[in-house]
């Protein structure tokens, strides 16, 4: 049971004016309760005396309990988002986590597929002709050839895919365009026309052969599954297929803004992680075609 100052209000604010999802504003409030637990703040008028100090011990107990620097920044962006609320009210006066920086994080280079492993000689045996065949290979590619997320692909509806672009809810509920082959349609439409026969109304696009809708741990097992069998990667989850649209749309001549509006980033930092591949490349061209960089 959230403590009574952890406010409706504020997480109404996170839900209507930010417009967050309701498993990010859960987790805002988990991370509050988390918070006031170690802080043993009984009263609302206790936010009151809350120091950077404070946060910072607290920040240094989560990484006592093994918490991740990734996830210890994340708690901490929840404090700042909830203090400058609360200062914001005017429930006071001075916000503690002015102060705070957070743990840093290593850069993770991200996992994705080499371009030769996609072909589509390799990808296509592996799929079957009935509609879990034909349903399961549209999902591939339109993660493939897309770079949307796993929620965005379940929240497809029917009115969302269009001959030649696709209307996709990201997230905050900001909506983008994203451009479609003809050939990626042609598969939208025998898709159609299978799914049609299993004379269900659902206003979604993918659906289980029962006429549900398919939800996340179904998609990831089938991601999984095909992936496992087109390559040797450890990693094989769909966002595996996103960062592969990412790279190679970079290392194909696409731009770091293009990619940010195609993948939905809010800020061109996120989509900068994927420079590293791009820049491989220019080292291996460069290795190649520079009389003193040339491999012996």
């Amino acid at each position: 049971m959230a403590p009574f100052f952890v406010h409706q209000n504020f997480l109404d604010y996170l839900s209507h004016e930010k417009r967050f999802s309701g498993h990010t504003c859960t987790a805002y409030r988990k991370d509050l309760e988390q918070f006031f637990e170690f802080a043993e703040i009984l009263h609302e008028n206790d936010l009151k005396e809350v120091s950077s100090r404070l946060v910072r011990g607290w920040m240094v107990d989560l990484m006592d309990n093994h918490y991740e620097a990734v996830s210890v920044n994340r708690k901490l962006s929840t404090l700042r988002t909830y203090f400058k609320w609360l200062k914001r009210e005017g429930k006071i006066q001075t916000n503690p986590m002015s102060l705070v920086k957070g743990p840093k994080v290593s850069k993770t280079i991200p996992s994705f597929v080499q371009q030769g492993k996609l072909q589509k000689e390799n990808i296509e045996p592996l799929f079957s002709d009935d509609f879990d065949g034909v349903r399961d290979h549209l999902m591939f590619e339109m993660l493939y050839q897309t770079g949307m997320r796993l929620s965005e692909l379940i929240g497809l509806q029917n009115t969302d895919v269009r001959p030649d672009h696709i209307k996709v809810l990201g997230k905050r509920n900001k909506e983008r365009l994203i451009p479609i082959s003809k050939e990626l349609f042609e598969q939208v439409k025998a898709y159609r026309i299978m799914r049609q026969e299993l004379d269900e109304k659902s206003p979604f696009f993918f659906l289980l052969n029962t006429g549900k809708k398919v939800y996340p741990k179904f998609v990831y097992r089938k991601i999984n599954n095909y992936l496992g069998r087109a390559t040797d990667m450890k990693k094989k989850s769909p966002h595996v297929l996103r960062h592969t649209f990412a790279t190679q749309m970079l290392n194909n001549g696409a731009g770091l803004e293009v990619l940010k509006e195609l993948l939905g980033h809010a800020n061109l930092s996120a989509t900068q992680v994927y420079t590293h591949n791009s820049f491989a490349k220019l080292t291996s061209i460069y290795s190649q075609s520079h009389p003193r960089g040339r491999q012996k």
